[in-house]
């Protein structure tokens, strides 16, 4: 588990290529389509609130970056189709796909798993799990079409030790540490994708105001201060990384 926190990224590092990012609304996800775009990527904004998408859009042409795409998609009612149906959009306007940040996120309850509520499960592990595998599926044609392809799952400190009353967020974090090593290994050495975990740490988002209402968000590190990993990660400096476990702060934060 090692962190990039101190990577300085060329301004052209992702020059000429597509990037996928969930979640790219607001948080990290906002932060990390931003960064990709100013290193050069056209980044493609998946969200389920179009209007925070389209604020994305205009800062990333207000800055002066390749002009990005917006694909509206709500995980928790997303199906195979949906996922395919995007593939094949995306093929047409693109033709392959260099990189995807899978950022979305469902918190959940903090609660003990006794009084933990099915249905909240299940919407969870489907946000944060399911969801994202079969998108991965669908779109494993236009990486391997990529010359140098990065997929990067966000997981968590919870996901790598198991931590009381975190319940299926926890879990959900857990089985995509699995299910990365598991793909990683399949394609290593089969094609040019790299496929990684990286945990964001203790960052100013809504999500961690949620699960920690009593933080003082002052003492946090913003989103923009931990995309150098994020950057390093999508980009060729990384190539003979996959299957292995990343975080974006020093061990501690």
């Amino acid at each position: 588990m090692s962190c990039k926190i101190d990577y300085q990224a060329p301004a052209d590092l992702l020059a000429d290529r597509v990037i996928l990012v969930t979640g790219a609304g607001d948080g990290i996800g906002r932060a990390a389509a931003l960064a990709y775009a100013r290193h050069g990527a056209t980044v493609i904004l998946l969200g389920r609130t179009i209007a925070k998408l389209e604020t994305v859009y205009d800062e990333i042409e207000a800055a002066g970056g390749p002009q990005p795409a917006i694909f509206p998609l709500n995980f928790e009612g997303a199906t195979l189709k949906d996922f395919h149906d995007m593939a094949e959009t995306l093929d047409r306007e693109f033709g392959r796909l260099d990189g995807l940040l899978h950022n979305a996120g469902l918190l959940g309850r903090i609660t003990p798993f006794e009084q933990y509520n099915p249905e909240l499960w299940d919407q969870v592990m489907q946000v944060n799990f399911n969801g994202p595998v079969w998108m991965t599926q669908a779109l494993l044609p236009l990486l391997k079409a990529a010359n140098d392809a990065s997929v990067i799952f966000t997981s968590s400190s919870v996901g790598r030790r198991g931590r009381a009353f975190w319940g299926a967020y926890a879990v959900s974090k857990f089985a995509t540490e699995g299910f990365m090593e598991v793909l990683a290994d399949e394609l290593d050495n089969l094609t040019t994708i790299r496929v990684n975990s990286l945990n964001p740490g203790a960052t100013r988002t809504q999500m961690r105001k949620t699960a920690y209402p009593g933080e003082d968000p002052d003492k946090l590190r913003n989103p923009e201060e931990i995309m150098p990993t994020y950057l390093w990660l999508m980009g060729p400096d990384s190539r003979g990384h996959t299957g292995e476990r990343f975080d974006a702060q020093p061990e501690g934060a």
